[in-house]
């Protein structure tokens, strides 16, 4: 129905001095210095606020096409799709969000972890498949034909599961950055937990061993904590060596899986930790600093390739033996010595007691009293070798060394 006007009239509008402007209907006519006549609108519709310039009477631009304006944002208020999110003139596509979600978790200690692999997923996966659809019509019908499409290129279950973490990660920062209304149900496939590795006490033995012997002076270094504490990868080369209490045997992780922990250390892991700490003089800082110059982040973010050296000379498998076994190895120890699963999910940082109840199945009449069966590894028939200007000596020989 066209709108009636009693005061916004064509006569009125000419009348119109400068500095003078005219509102009926949500439409106003204002006429600006230059003596040009603009028209703009002001509504409510669907409940939210639209403000608009329509244009100027230069421009060929008269009351009625306001009008039409106004009559096309409350048809599309019919139709469903004035939904906008607050501040934007248009709805947000899939493709622009996953790279702004990109540009946010970047960095941010709690969303950005994994990120090289959300990065990937994001691009390589995610946007190809929803291109530009609007993010709050994503709905489970998008979800299934996704999971069909990766299905059918041969992909397992398994790392679609990793890619439908992702879209969920992604989906739940839309909802709390961008007030984004809906969000599909993403349903995961269920997968068989694969069996847990451990290590004997020989091949702990042989791997330590190994470490001593490589290039790399610190991965003797990352393979002892790692038997002696079954910390996660990443969280062990974030250590700080002003965060190691050595006479409290603790290492405080400030940014862990499941929150800020105290990880405890068997106490011949301590020693053997202390009297590094001495032989290389007493420093702060990081434990395992980086060494290149043009580096991220000041600590090292992966130790992979040095610990598949270590592997190989001590003839084991890569494919079976990864840092994460160390881990395994740690917590079976653990549940076999009797420990209380409530004090084993202290020590390992595991999220839920559940998770520790997997460890469960690998335990044996064999128990002994406490956290310091980890330390069995650290033998005095093991003996690290320090690495001082390109020469290899043992550390135990080294006392008239200097602080350096």
């Amino acid at each position: 129905m066209a709108l009636k006007f009693e005061h916004l009239t064509r006569p009125a509008i000419r009348k119109l001095q400068a500095g003078e402007r005219i509102t009926e209907h949500g439409i106003t006519a204002e006429r600006q210095k230059n003596g040009g006549l603009r028209y703009s609108i002001n509504i409510m519709v669907d409940g939210q606020r639209i403000h608009r310039v329509i244009g100027r009477d230069s421009d060929g631009v008269t009351r009625e096409q306001a009008e039409r304006a106004i009559e096309n944002f409350r048809t599309k208020a019919r139709e469903g799709r004035l939904d906008l999110p607050t501040g934007r003139k248009r709805h947000r596509t899939f493709k622009e969000s996953g790279e702004e979600y990109l540009a946010r978790i970047k960095g941010n200690p709690k969303h950005g972890k994994n990120f090289v692999r959300k990065q990937k997923h994001i691009r390589d996966r995610l946007i190809p498949h929803f291109k530009t659809a609007r993010l709050d019509k994503i709905t489970d019908e998008y979800v299934s034909s996704y999971i069909e499409a990766r299905l059918a290129d041969g992909v397992s279950e398994a790392t679609v599961n990793r890619e439908l973490s992702t879209l969920s990660h992604f989906l739940n920062r839309a909802a709390y950055w961008w007030k984004i209304r809906s969000k599909p149900n993403i349903e995961k496939f269920e997968e068989k937990r694969k069996q847990i590795e451990i290590l004997t006490q020989t091949e702990r033995h042989d791997l330590l061993q190994a470490a001593i012997a490589d290039q790399d002076p610190l991965t003797w270094l990352f393979v002892a904590i790692a038997i002696g504490t079954g910390m996660r990868h990443s969280e062990l080369l974030r250590i700080k060596w002003e965060r190691i209490e050595f006479d409290l045997r603790r290492i405080h992780i400030p940014e862990a899986k499941a929150g800020m922990r105290e990880q405890p250390i068997p106490k011949a892991l301590a020693d053997r930790l202390r009297k590094h700490w001495r032989q290389i003089g007493e420093p702060s800082g990081w434990v395992f600093p980086t060494a290149r110059n043009d580096a991220k982040t000041p600590h090292r973010t992966s130790m992979a390739k040095q610990f598949a050296r270590t592997v190989e000379r001590a003839g084991m498998s890569k494919k079976r033996v990864t840092p994460h076994v160390l881990r395994h190895t740690a917590i079976t120890d653990l549940v076999t010595a009797g420990i209380p699963l409530p004090t084993i999910q202290k020590i390992s940082g595991h999220k839920t007691l559940a998770m520790v109840l997997r460890y469960t199945q690998l335990a044996d009449d064999h128990v002994s009293e406490s956290v310091d069966t980890l330390g069995a590894s650290f033998s005095d028939a093991i003996t690290p070798r320090l690495h001082i200007g390109g020469k290899v000596a043992d550390i135990a020989s080294a006392s008239k060394i200097g602080k350096r």
